[in-house]
């Protein structure tokens, strides 16, 4: 079989390319290795910027949609000392510009504005292979196969689709993230509750920090940060999560019971989420009928940019084949030069604001940049 536009992910970054090349009236077609829509959890709450995020959609023409699905209040901020004293503060008036939408709530309208069958569920990508003329064969793991003439990896960090256009392979730069969460808190953890507040809540100290989120459904959702090696995280037996949860938390001894129970009552078992990134400003030379985007272009460190790139990712290169028809190389040209400049500045950034939460001058150069001192 072949398809002219053949997507490899159904995440955010592919999920708005395939709704804004609809909206162009331009077929595709998403491979996606999850068995469905609803085969996992799609993780936390972001925050959707007006510059990428909500352009993306507005091209997808899913403003009301996203909208609809705001959880209103939380974009609240307090950050606390170790201790729990408060160092700063502020409410959700509703007028922030970044409202926060549950990541899986805003996949479920993206897939929602798809027709019927363009999304492949249950196919996983064993390799991806050059032919002739610019098109490429991508093989599945049951053994099919399918022929594209341009083959788009939106498929994250292990991009089965980025060796066609780079040796770069993604590197762990000490960082952490054990995840956790709590439910009911009003009812069953109010202390916690009460530390977290409305919205985002930081505490952080140079190498170690707890930052939580209140979620719609009265769930706080926690992202134990900790720069520490890999021999350190591997050391960690994550499958027994009680002797994992115990050594997690002798790294925050003296910290407030309120912010440690964040972690010592968590509700679902401890994951590690290690932080690896692309090199910075990552990007390759012109391949005939492939390209990347999202995480598999510009893996970098977590700063709340990454699922609003991913989906201004996917808008500008459906907007970049519309406006050259007949013509995909030319289109992925444009594409890729915007893509390559946006990226470069978009690595500084997620270094700078991973070294204001967890460098020397933690938590003062994240409150310089809240004030509107530091980066944007």
């Amino acid at each position: 079989m072949t398809t002219p536009i053949t997507i490899i992910g159904a995440g955010l970054g592919g999920l708005t390319l395939a709704r804004v090349l609809h909206v162009h009236g331009i077929a595709a077609t998403i491979y996606e290795a999850e068995p469905s829509a609803q085969a996992r959890t799609q993780g936390g709450q972001l925050d959707i910027h007006t510059d990428d995020g909500q352009v993306a959609l507005a091209a997808a023409g899913l403003t009301d949609e996203f909208r609809a699905i705001i959880h209103h209040g939380a974009e609240a901020l307090r950050m606390l000392t170790p201790q729990g004293a408060v160092l700063r503060e502020e409410p959700d008036d509703g007028t922030a510009a970044r409202p926060e939408v549950l990541r899986g709530d805003l996949r479920r309208i993206l897939i929602d504005s798809l027709p019927d069958g363009t999304i492949r569920w249950g196919h996983k990508v064993r390799e991806v292979r050059p032919l002739d003329g610019g098109r490429h064969e991508v093989a599945f793991t049951d053994g099919s196969t399918v022929t594209a003439d341009l083959v788009v990896g939106a498929d994250g960090a292990w991009s089965k689709v980025r060796p066609l256009l780079s040796d770069a392979v993604p590197e762990y730069i000490g960082t952490t993230f054990i995840e956790t969460y709590l439910y009911d808190v009003d009812a069953h953890h109010p202390a916690s509750a009460a530390a977290v507040g409305d919205g985002a809540m930081y505490a952080l100290t140079p190498g170690t920090g707890i930052t939580a989120h209140r979620e719609a459904g009265d769930i706080v959702h926690t992202y134990v940060q900790l720069n520490r090696s890999a021999e350190w995280i591997a050391g960690i037996d994550f499958t027994d999560a009680a002797t994992a949860t115990a050594r997690i938390a002798e790294e925050f001894e003296g910290w407030a019971p309120e912010l440690t129970a964040l972690l010592t009552d968590g509700e679902s078992a401890p994951v590690p989420r290690m932080i690896h990134t692309l090199p910075d400003g990552h990007r390759w030379d012109r391949v005939a009928g492939v390209t990347l985007l999202g995480d598999a272009a510009h893996l970098m460190p977590p700063s709340g940019d990454g699922a609003n790139l991913a989906m201004l990712d996917g808008a500008e290169l459906a907007q970049a084949i519309a406006a050259h028809p007949g013509d995909v190389e030319a289109a992925l040209a444009a594409y890729e030069a915007r893509l390559f400049t946006r990226s470069t500045a978009a690595y500084a950034d997620a270094r700078e604001v991973l070294e204001l939460c967890l460098g020397e001058r933690a938590p003062f150069g994240l409150i310089e940049m809240f004030s509107g001192a530091g980066v944007n």
